[in-house]
């Protein structure tokens, strides 16, 4: 994507100044919606531009009725109908809060496609998103699930996340620090906070100063082999992961997917340790000194489940942790896949592994 395409893509003035240009949808198929193709249905969808717009919705719409707000619908599994008013936000833009010689923090519009953003940080000499490139969704998504990869979380850049509340309409910030991150957590995850507010923009602090961080999944190895290590750049490290990434997972536009589905288990260390005299060779990643975390797809794998199908889900054949739609599945298609991997990896590890993917309905 060239310099112009970007700036066509990211406009920069306020959101608030923005002619309205909502968009309601009744009786409406979620299938562009969610990227495990699920043809569900939503008794009303509303897209809006703007905080004022959707506040203007909040305050005009049926006490009672159901509000399901969504990103890009990467990380989603409709189980049926939504009976309710499903919102999508398309505000994007991206402004800088502050900056000095290090550093700038920028504002994101809470729509954006989230790898449309790693790519104009990069353009703009603005670093530390680079290993969470490709990663699907839109950036609100980041602040919520805490998206990571190769070493890398949203959580380690991200200073404020501005939000609305779905039931009073109020605008609330919150620092970083309030947002309990962790592993593919926040408090918007917590039984508390679930679907009770709706992110605009998202903060992030950069570093004006390109530091690789090269010790997961293999990146220091990978880069050595082609000998891109000594002379690294950082987009040079984009297109790598991008090239592992486009390996590794399926297109969800040709079969459709949610990326991974199941989160990797973070387990004792006197736990690991037993297992790995049981099965020599298991991979790990060190989590702290007392606690590791264990590849879910890995232990997929060796239950035999790669490329396995019940009905029209299967476990897809070069990823074990990413679940497939191979055609006409239901959510409870899925969900049906889902426990059985889940029952398989319990017996023989005796880990309990959970979904990143939301379950809907």
């Amino acid at each position: 994507m060239d310099a112009r395409q970007l700036r066509r893509l990211i406009p920069t003035h306020p959101d608030r100044h923005q002619a309205k240009t909502m968009i309601k949808k009744n009786n409406c198929s979620l299938l562009a919606y969610n990227t495990f193709g699920i043809d569900a249905e939503a008794k009303c969808l509303v897209e809006y531009d703007s905080v004022d717009e959707l506040k203007e919705i909040i305050a005009t719409k049926c006490p009672d009725t159901p509000v399901l707000h969504i990103g890009g619908g990467s990380n989603l599994l409709f189980l049926g109908n939504y009976d309710g008013l499903v919102l999508h936000s398309r505000i994007t833009g991206i402004s800088i809060v502050s900056q000095d010689v290090d550093h700038v923090t920028i504002r994101v519009g809470a729509g954006m496609v989230w790898d449309d953003l790693v790519a104009y940080t990069l353009q703009q000499g603005w670093y530390d998103l680079e290993n969470l490139s490709l990663i699907p969704g839109e950036v609100g998504a980041s602040a919520v699930q805490n998206i990571g990869a190769y070493g890398a979380e949203a959580k380690d850049t991200i200073t404020e996340v501005h939000t609305v509340d779905l039931t009073t309409g109020e605008e609330r910030t919150f620092e970083a620090a309030e947002c309990c991150y962790g592993y593919r957590h926040s408090i918007f995850k917590t039984d508390a906070y679930r679907g009770r507010y709706a992110v605009t923009h998202v903060c992030y602090r950069l570093s004006k100063h390109f530091t690789p961080r090269l010790h997961y999944g293999g990146l220091s190895r990978i880069l050595a082999e082609q000998g891109l290590l000594d002379t690294l750049t950082p987009q040079t490290l984009r297109q790598t992961i991008i090239d592992i990434r486009n390996t590794k997972l399926p297109d969800p536009k040709v079969q459709g997917n949610g990326g991974s589905f199941f989160m990797n288990p973070v387990v004792d260390r006197a736990k690991y340790e037993a297992l790995a005299a049981q099965f020599p060779g298991m991979p790990h990643y060190d989590v702290d000194p007392q606690h590791v975390k264990i590849p879910a797809g890995w232990m997929i794998d060796q239950c035999g489940w790669k490329g396995k199908a019940i009905g029209p889900a299967a476990v897809h054949d070069k990823q074990a942790l990413v679940l497939v739609n191979r055609g006409g599945a239901t959510g409870q298609d899925i969900v049906t896949l889902c426990h059985a991997v889940q029952q398989d990896v319990k017996n023989t590890f005796g880990i309990d592994i959970h979904p990143e993917v939301n379950f809907i309905g």
